[in-house]
């Protein structure tokens, strides 16, 4: 870094993504990010939902945020989505591609993508 302007342009282009994860949205994402988790690729799931929920416009109702161990390690890297007066729906073995489905068909058009939960998983 060169200047406080630049370090001012860094801290605002990553203000929306902090934003996100400690929001208090309705819809709730949650990526388990336990030592199972990150070594079966859930780092570059989380950023990938960040930054789809933003590029998507949904910052206000969806909050993306991660936890601990979620219990299946054999199905990492594990998503939970939250939504109200829904049961939760439980995604396993989520890359960054899988997310753009999940956003885009899920978070946006309101259907589970079945094919990635954990009632499909092999």
């Amino acid at each position: 870094m060169k200047s406080l302007a630049e370090l001012q342009a860094i801290r605002d282009k990553m203000r929306d993504k902090v934003v996100i994860r400690e929001g208090a949205s309705d819809v709730r994402v949650v990526v388990g990010m336990a030592t199972c988790g990150i070594a079966a690729g859930a780092r570059p799931v989380l950023n990938a939902f960040v930054e789809a929920v933003n590029e998507a416009g949904l910052a206000e109702k969806v909050t993306v945020s991660q936890t601990g161990c979620i219990g299946i390690c054999q199905y990492e890297p594990v998503v939970e989505i939250h939504e109200p007066g829904k049961e939760k729906t439980t995604y396993v073995k989520m890359t960054a591609e899988k997310v753009k489905t999940v956003v885009e068909k899920h978070l946006k058009g309101g259907n589970v993508v079945s094919e990635f939960t954990i009632a499909n998983a092999q």
